[in-house]
């Protein structure tokens, strides 16, 4: 019997989950208890060894039929590709005017940034799968999206943002190399020893995810100390957080309306719509932070991923209820022909 107290499902669904709670006890605990100093230094490097031992582990656990069921969608992955980098890398220039009317240049700097990531991979599928659309295309657009973007993100934040003031100070080939050396390497390891530790890492993807979650936990609570030092939050109003939040949901609203559109427009079936809205809106925190870590100066680096968190929690809640709305009118059009079927 259900508790009285129980939240209603939509209101259960809008609730920040575990792993974003964990994240601002993060941004919590570096506003009071920032790392700095040599602290500091031997963090960012347990940071970085985490951030390595996440890429390898992914690498080790991409199975290689899954990324091979969706290839002959290549339609869909070109579109999913194209607003994933071409769509969104324009909306976030396009907003510029009105974003500096609300933010500061490195806020807007995090905005520029979100946009030039790669879609999420376990969200995108997850919200898929809920809502009846195509996974396996799911699946390999969000991979290639994910593998693509280690080399196309720090080349678009190098062509965006050239004269960003917080850039690392780096080319985009070196910031190309540098994403290369220590996130693509790690996960082409793992790739090359998944006939050998493939069947254990899929025995222990419960265990694995706490690296996964706790490698980004590092960077954030390392980011914002770094940022505390510099004064983060004498310069943050709550005014300045509302704005921030309104920025994010415009950005998310407007590519969610342009993927549903175009989809249509183009003739998918509503399956592969589905897969296209879902991979083609949303931008991956596990993929972005630690390409912020290494693109962007660390004292200017807890301001540019703000965005990217609030975006993230936003970009769940949205598409849980979208999910949840598509899986719906999938039910009504599957019992739609057995009503109208005469009974003999």
């Amino acid at each position: 019997m259900p508790s009285k107290f129980a939240l209603p499902p939509v209101v259960r669904r809008l609730m920040p989950d575990v792993f974003t709670f964990a994240i601002l006890c993060m941004v919590a605990l570096a506003s009071v208890l920032p790392v700095t100093g040599q602290a500091a230094v031997v963090f960012g490097d347990i940071t970085a060894l985490a951030i390595g031992l996440l890429f390898f582990l992914h690498g080790a656990k991409l199975s290689r039929e899954a990324l091979l069921a969706g290839l002959t969608h290549w339609r869909l992955h070109l579109l999913v590709l194209a607003l994933t980098y071409v769509m969104f890398p324009l909306l976030g220039l396009a907003i510029k005017p009105l974003a500096l009317l609300v933010l500061a240049p490195d806020l807007y700097l995090g905005i520029l940034f979100l946009s030039v990531l790669p879609s999420t991979v376990q969200s995108s599928i997850a919200f898929t799968a809920v809502a009846r659309g195509n996974v396996p295309a799911a699946i390999c657009s969000a991979t290639a999206s994910n593998f693509l973007g280690i080399f196309l993100t720090p080349l678009l934040v190098g062509t965006l943002v050239l004269h960003g003031a917080a850039a690392s100070g780096h080319s985009a080939l070196d910031s190309v190399l540098s994403i290369v050396e220590q996130l693509l390497l790690p996960f082409i390891a793992g790739q090359l020893l998944r006939p050998w530790i493939g069947a254990w890492i899929d025995r222990n993807k419960g265990m694995l995810k706490y690296v996964d979650q706790g490698s980004i936990l590092l960077v954030v609570y390392t980011a914002f100390s770094a940022s505390v030092a510099e004064g983060l939050w004498h310069s943050m109003s709550a005014g300045t957080l509302l704005a921030l939040t309104g920025v994010c949901c415009l950005l998310l609203a407007v590519a969610l309306g342009i993927a549903m559109v175009i989809s249509r427009k183009l003739g998918f079936s509503k399956e592969d719509q589905i897969a296209i809205v879902f991979c083609g809106s949303k931008k991956s925190l596990a993929s972005g932070i630690p390409m912020a870590k290494v693109l962007f100066a660390p004292t200017s680096l807890g301001l540019v991923i703000l965005p990217l968190m609030l975006f993230h929690q936003i970009q769940l809640m949205v598409c849980a209820v979208l999910a949840q709305k598509y899986a719906q009118r999938a039910e009504l059009a599957a019992a739609a022909p057995a009503a109208t079927t005469p009974s003999v």
